[in-house]
């Protein structure tokens, strides 16, 4: 722990300033998902809802080990590594809500999409195929000097992909500076980890590629960052590449049509009392004074700016239909 000139003791080296903003990036991510979640039930979203509940601690904790000029590549639950990298409320709920004024002009409705200002690289559905792309961004950034890391998140199911030793494989060789998170949130859509490999742990993969792999508590927000920020700094040495596994529970289905009718009700509610949220509440509250009107506070101002971004949204046009050949490639 780091002491600040008070003499108080801090986690992970950060201050009381820093942790507060860890909780705000939170529940801003929880807020957003139900926000989407209320939009898709509405009517009012285009293509799926996908939502990130229970992985907050893993998206929020290690993004906030990155550095500006340092490239993310995230998955379709990691919303909080958007907002964290400095995403906009507005760009995401326009995209959301597939406005013309949306970063893909209204021609998608989910995380697939870039903004190349902020090193946000959005994923692809075939989620393993994002990962030699990852790679390949790491090589480029270190040809160009650039002193930046990628990092990049996969979760159980995709990590049984071909792309995922391909690419792993490279950046190791390679010596890459490249973070590779497994978000072991238990299914692969309905697939649980025991009928996906006989490993006891996915990050015993590392020792395959002769690179150091973790297995951290993916709901302790604070772990999190700890890990990756020493992946981070040890990629940025030129030191190569680190596999991190954050096992955590996915709470909602694979999707907002997906009941999770076949997710055991006992084995979610031990993971509901690991929630993210409230387990670092209760750490800012014990430990560092949180009070109940920081707490309303930043609950007023999460809602105040979801809904401006909202409203914002709506009123944006959707594209008109003669654009819709514009940005394809001609045969």
């Amino acid at each position: 722990m780091q002491k600040d000139e008070t003499g108080q003791k801090h986690p992970a080296g950060l201050t009381r300033e820093q942790l507060l903003e860890l909780y705000y990036y939170l529940r801003l991510t929880r807020a957003c998902d139900d926000a989407i979640l209320r939009l898709y039930k509405q009517g009012k979203m285009v293509g799926g809802a996908y939502t990130g509940n229970g992985n907050e601690a893993t998206a929020v904790g290690s993004s906030y080990a990155l550095r500006r000029e340092d490239y993310l590549f995230p998955m379709h639950r990691d919303l909080g590594a958007h907002l964290v990298k400095g995403q906009s409320l507005r760009n995401i709920f326009f995209q959301q809500l597939g406005r013309a004024g949306s970063l893909t002009r209204g021609r998608d409705g989910t995380g697939h999409y870039a903004d190349p200002e902020l090193r946000i690289y959005g994923n692809v559905s075939h989620l393993a195929a994002m990962i030699p792309v990852a790679v390949g961004a790491a090589l480029a950034s270190r040809m160009k000097k650039q002193n930046a890391v990628v990092l990049n998140y996969i979760g159980d199911g995709g990590c049984n992909v071909g792309d995922f030793h391909e690419g792993l494989n490279m950046a190791a060789v390679m010596k890459l500076p490249f973070v590779l998170i497994v978000e072991n949130n238990q299914f692969a859509y309905s697939t649980p980890v025991a009928r996906q490999h006989a490993a006891a742990r996915i990050s015993d993969r590392a020792a395959g590629y002769g690179i150091p792999g973790f297995t951290i508590d993916g709901t302790d927000v604070l772990q999190v960052f700890e890990t990756t920020r020493t992946a981070v700094e040890r990629a940025r040495r030129g030191e190569g590449p680190t596999l991190i596994e954050s096992v955590t529970m996915r709470m909602h289905g694979h999707s907002a049509s997906d009941d999770a009718s076949y997710v055991p009700g006992d084995l979610l509610e031990s993971w509901r009392s690991k929630d993210p949220l409230a387990r670092f509440e209760a750490v800012l509250v014990s430990g560092y004074s949180l009070t109940t009107a920081e707490k309303e506070s930043t609950g007023q101002r999460i809602h105040d700016e979801i809904e401006e971004a909202i409203h914002a949204a709506m009123e944006d046009p959707a594209p008109l239909p003669e654009t819709a050949t514009e940005g394809v490639y001609a045969l």
